[in-house]
């Protein structure tokens, strides 16, 4: 419960930032920089005088999208490669682990930052980088899932029956393994917003002016003495959404787990 009240909170302040904010979060104002919070400014301006609390939900709403996409395209292409090299095998199966292996060769964060240099710094370039660093693992835990299913009596049940081994895998094997798949899923999408913000504090994520809580978190390092909240704001921000985001993978993990189910 706990970790869906924080992930709705993230998602509900995405959303704020993404509709409307208090105030213009790349609106730069000279006569009010580094004020503390006030009734004017909730969580107090940054040294350009930008009201944080609108760039703390403005940066929700880039994170947060880029995180779901990171999760998704690396779930839906992880787990289609990972279920037909594990059901159909041969060359195919063995083209894709070894393709696979290479990539798990690099650190994800590595991998992503020779993305990101490839394709330029961005929002695209971001998702791209992070998907393909966290493919991988979708794909290992779909393969062995699929080996350890495609032997199964009613698996070949089907093939009995005159069913094309595309139906069968569609049909029979990928809704058993969902299981594993959506609490991965889970965790990817934490994992990404953990990615986002770091490539955005090393300053190769999404270009500013667009606030990115790691790039806020980058830009407050010279103000820790005078402006505290400037790093408060968004590291509890980003603190307390990936609580949200683990409690909540731990609650699916446990729910959909048939050996821990009613316990």
């Amino acid at each position: 419960m706990v970790g869906g009240i924080l992930c709705a909170i993230m998602v509900l302040a995405a959303l704020i930032g993404l509709i409307h904010t208090p105030y213009d979060p790349i609106a730069i104002d000279y006569h009010d920089q580094l004020a503390s919070p006030s009734a004017a400014h909730w969580l107090g301006t940054d040294e350009w005088g930008r009201d944080v609390l609108s760039r703390v939900l403005a940066a929700a709403a880039v994170s947060v999208s880029i995180a779901a996409a990171t999760a998704f395209i690396a779930t839906l292409l992880g787990a289609l490669l990972g279920a037909a090299a594990g059901y159909f095998g041969h060359w195919f199966g063995r083209i894709t682990v070894a393709l696979m292996d290479a990539l798990l060769a690099f650190p994800s964060l590595i991998l992503a930052l020779c993305v990101v240099a490839v394709f330029d710094a961005g929002a695209t370039g971001v998702i791209i980088a992070l998907g393909l660093a966290y493919l991988p693992s979708v794909f290992r835990v779909v393969r062995a899932a699929v080996l350890s299913i495609k032997g199964r009596d009613y698996v070949s049940a089907s093939i009995v029956m005159g069913n094309s081994r595309g139906y069968t895998m569609l049909r029979h094997i990928l809704p058993n393994v969902m299981g594993p798949v959506i609490v991965l899923a889970t965790s990817l999408f934490g994992w990404g917003l953990l990615a986002e913000s770091a490539l955005s504090f090393l300053g190769v994520g999404v270009p500013p002016p667009a606030p990115t809580w790691g790039g806020m978190l980058a830009d407050s390092r010279l103000f820790l003495d005078e402006a505290p909240w400037l790093v408060l704001a968004p590291g509890i921000a980003l603190s307390m959404s990936l609580l949200g985001i683990n409690l909540l993978g731990d609650a699916l993990r446990d729910h959909l787990d048939p050996r821990t189910r009613g316990r």
